[in-house]
């Protein structure tokens, strides 16, 4: 068997992307490249790791072993290239980190940046994901750390604080909620709603608890940040949903007002977890020590581009 580490990058690249056309685009090889690669792979071991479907691709047993070890020795690699960088005075690599929307818009721009800055030779990717799926791409070693709620389960992951988080309802001072200072999730889906899209995080998040009240969400608009969905709200669409910090950076104006959430999920923490820190590469091992440093006085956070898949 003469697989090379592209060949494992590239394999693990499809099963993550469910295509071998986007597994092709993530690896930097041309498609009919990346094909003939994934053949070999399969004619060497005698066994199908791929079951080709008219919507992409899914891996079979076989591939999903194959997908495992793959994981194992390019961390062993990402470990051995931290160690020997170490020594050599400079230390780089590659971290996969997935969050949910709450730690990407009000708390890691800074951070990351901070980390970034120190290491300029250590790149993340960092994806938004919900935290429930963080975990499960976490346990099959799909990232490296994710940062989710400590409402989720996570049982089977180690973990550490990274920052605690608080949820509220922003709703238009001009709004009829007197001099109410705190209210419940239920009574606000009452209300029409201003939302993030479909696909974010915090949407994912906010529609399961509307459902475990058996009650629907109805969601006016959606946009792509926290500041337009402020805004939206200041010009009296609805209501929304956001984290403290972010509703705090647009009371200023004087046209939001904030209400407390009472459920206990709106008040939380904020973890990074891994399947086991001590299997991290170093490069990893140093953005956890950074993320879960105290932190300093909050400053206005520059805008961090996220991809959602």
């Amino acid at each position: 068997m003469r697989f090379d580490l592209i060949d494992l990058r590239l394999f693990l690249h499809v099963i993550d992307m469910g295509s071998i056309t986007a597994g092709s685009k993530r690896s930097h090889l041309a498609l009919a490249s990346a094909s003939a690669r994934i053949r070999g792979m399969e004619d060497a071991l005698g066994v199908r790791l791929l079951e080709r479907l008219r919507a992409g691709v899914k891996p079979t047993k076989a591939g999903l072993a194959v997908a495992h070890h793959a994981r194992l020795v390019l961390q062993q690699i990402e470990r051995m290239h931290g160690e020997i960088d170490d020594y050599a005075g400079g230390l780089a690599g590659r971290v996969r980190l997935l969050s949910n929307t709450a730690a990407i818009t009000g708390y890691l721009p800074q951070a990351l940046a901070d980390f970034l800055n120190t290491h300029p030779a250590i790149d993340v990717e960092l994806e938004e994901r919900p935290s429930h799926v963080i975990v499960s791409q976490l346990l099959t070693q799909i990232a490296d750390l994710g940062i989710v709620a400590d409402s989720t389960d996570i049982s089977s992951l180690e973990s550490k604080a990274f920052r605690r988080d608080r949820l509220v309802l922003v709703v238009p001072a001009s709004s009829g909620f007197g001099r109410q200072r705190q209210i419940a999730f239920a009574q606000a889906l009452a209300h029409d709603f201003v939302g993030l899209d479909e696909d974010s995080a915090m949407h994912q998040h906010l529609t399961l608890q509307a459902e475990r009240l058996g009650l629907r969400m109805r969601t006016r608009i959606r946009l792509r940040s926290f500041e337009a969905v402020c805004r939206m709200v200041e010009a009296g669409v609805g209501v929304a949903v956001v984290p403290a910090i972010e509703a705090e950076s647009h009371a200023g104006t004087g046209k939001l007002r904030i209400l407390k959430l009472a459920d206990p999920w709106a008040d939380r923490q904020l973890l990074v977890c891994a399947r086991r820190f001590d299997q991290l590469s170093t490069p990893a091992i140093r953005l956890v020590e950074a993320l879960c440093a105290p932190a300093p006085a909050e400053a206005p956070a520059p805008t961090l581009r996220t991809s959602r898949r």
